[in-house]
């Protein structure tokens, strides 16, 4: 069984959750630990003579340690590139959040030291009317890794993320900062200084702005900019 799960979400959408969950696999596998992965639900899937593919799910497949079939890293994958509860409304499918859950409990009996589940979008994105995806992060009870971009409002972000975490009941287990472009946010360091002082959660990296680096050697190059002991440290 996994020794340790968490789940990865973001202040927003294509905040980098996937590049910054495949740097902590990496970094997991340095220190010589097994890992397991998934995103249970995907919208934006390709596809291949497979069937339904999604580049994220396939870049967590070749992070993580141990080798599993495709289906079982992303059960959900759907077509269209926007909000999943649509994109599943748009394929007739049904997700609910207890789903979900037994996805990701199937694969938390499988032997690993860290197990990471990526959400999709930020912390409220809807599974359907009823429910959203901090439903399945609260009936896991699973400590949650923060993805922050490192651009203008994300104080603000991170800290309304994280106070509604806690008030679902669940712990911040860390926090990452991700710059998303090139340039570097103005005053970049103030804001480091305020979120390292007012999230209390231990910082697990800042991770650069990479260029000239093939997209799937990525998280190989990120992990040296990780601090994952919180994570892996009794």
């Amino acid at each position: 069984m996994a020794k340790r799960s968490f789940f990865v979400t973001g202040t927003d959408t294509g905040v980098g959750k996937t590049i910054v969950s495949a740097a902590i696999l990496e970094a997991a596998k340095a220190a010589g630990k097994r890992t397991l992965a998934m995103k249970p639900i995907a919208s934006g899937c390709d596809q291949t003579p497979e069937g339904l593919r999604n580049e994220d799910a396939l870049m967590l497949q070749a992070a993580m340690t141990e080798t599993l079939p495709y289906e079982t890293i992303n059960p959900i994958a759907l077509e269209p590139a926007i909000a999943p509860h649509v994109a599943a409304q748009q394929a007739g499918k049904q997700v609910t959040a207890q789903r979900i859950v037994g996805f990701c409990r199937g694969m938390q009996i499988r032997p690993a030291d860290l197990m990471l589940i990526e959400g999709a979008g930020g912390w409220r994105v809807p599974l359907n009317d009823r429910e959203t995806y901090a439903v399945v992060a609260g009936e896991l009870r699973l400590p949650v890794i923060l993805v922050v971009p490192l651009k203008l409002g994300c104080i603000s972000h991170a800290m309304l993320t994280a106070e509604a975490v806690r008030a679902d009941g669940l712990s911040v287990a860390g926090w990452v900062g991700n710059r998303p472009e090139e340039q570097v946010m103005n005053c970049e360091k103030d804001t480091l200084n305020y979120l390292s002082t007012h999230l209390n959660a231990p910082c697990l990296g800042v991770l650069p702005w990479l260029d000239g680096v093939d997209h799937a050697a990525k998280p190989a190059v990120l992990s040296r900019y990780m601090n994952i002991a919180p994570l892996i440290e009794n």
